[in-house]
């Protein structure tokens, strides 16, 4: 995502004054967020910091891996996971019932190294004969907790090609797959759209086949124990601010098929 320039953010919503929050109450605000948010939560959280005056202190790892930071007492103000894991951390009161608010929908996609030749993943069909003949695979690690791998991992076995591609399948357990391929150690990565796009040196190639596809939908939530509760709301009433659903949909967030 392009850096957006301050006078954007100053005129996209309400000004320091307009949001009730006094500069001089300042606070900094803990966020344990999904890797398939970084971008967005980090190009935010600075806009978030212009207008208002709080700052962030912001962990990004696997959807799993943060649910289970969060229920072994690490402190948060806000977390930025999947709908579903908002709604369980809810359930097990770790996060305000209610106070969920839905971000962002995400694909997951297949990219290659910039300007390798483009495969067929039209089809299901086509991406498997794409995925067999490749000569190496990376993605996220299912036991890491992350959705995008435990999807995938799925998607191997309804092709039929898991025992086939295992010996060649990279799998990592954080952070940009796609880097992995623009360095040159992997030739294709499946990852979600909005883990690619960041990545220079990487060509995404499209999204998975329909049949195949999972969109995520990645939400924010108030932490049960937060220790900055309004500055955090405020940041959660930043992050669905309407103007900036196109920014969504340039970082690959607004997903639609």
């Amino acid at each position: 995502m392009k850096r957006i320039g301050l006078a954007f953010w100053l005129a996209s919503g309400a000004l320091l004054l307009a949001a009730g929050i006094d500069s001089a109450a300042a606070a900094e605000i803990t966020v344990l967020s999904a890797g398939a948010m970084k971008s967005l939560v980090t190009e935010l959280g600075e806009a978030f910091k212009q207008e208002t005056g709080h700052t962030l202190s912001m962990t990004f790892d696997t959807a799993g891996a943060q649910s289970k930071r969060l229920a072994g007492g690490e402190p948060a103000d806000v977390v930025v996971l999947t709908d579903v894991a908002i709604e369980q951390l809810a359930d097990k009161k770790l996060v305000v019932a209610g106070s969920r608010a839905d971000i962002a929908r995400v694909g997951m996609g297949v990219c290659i190294r910039e300007g390798a030749p483009r495969p067929d993943i039209a089809t299901p069909d086509a991406l498997k004969q794409t995925l067999l003949a490749a000569k190496s695979l990376v993605y996220l690690d299912p036991a890491s907790g992350a959705t995008s791998g435990i999807h995938f991992a799925g998607v191997l076995q309804r092709l039929g090609i898991a025992e086939a591609v295992k010996s060649k399948s990279i799998l990592i357990t954080t952070g940009y797959a796609a880097e992995v391929v623009a360095r040159g150690e992997a030739e294709m990565c499946v990852h979600q759209i909005s883990e690619i796009l960041p990545v220079k040196g990487v060509t995404l190639v499209g999204p998975l086949p329909r049949e195949l596809q999972k969109v995520t939908i990645y939400s924010g939530g108030l932490a049960a124990k937060a220790a900055q509760p309004e500055a955090a709301r405020a940041f959660l009433a930043f992050l669905t601010r309407p103007a900036f659903k196109p920014k969504l949909a340039a970082a690959g967030l607004d997903y639609r098929e």
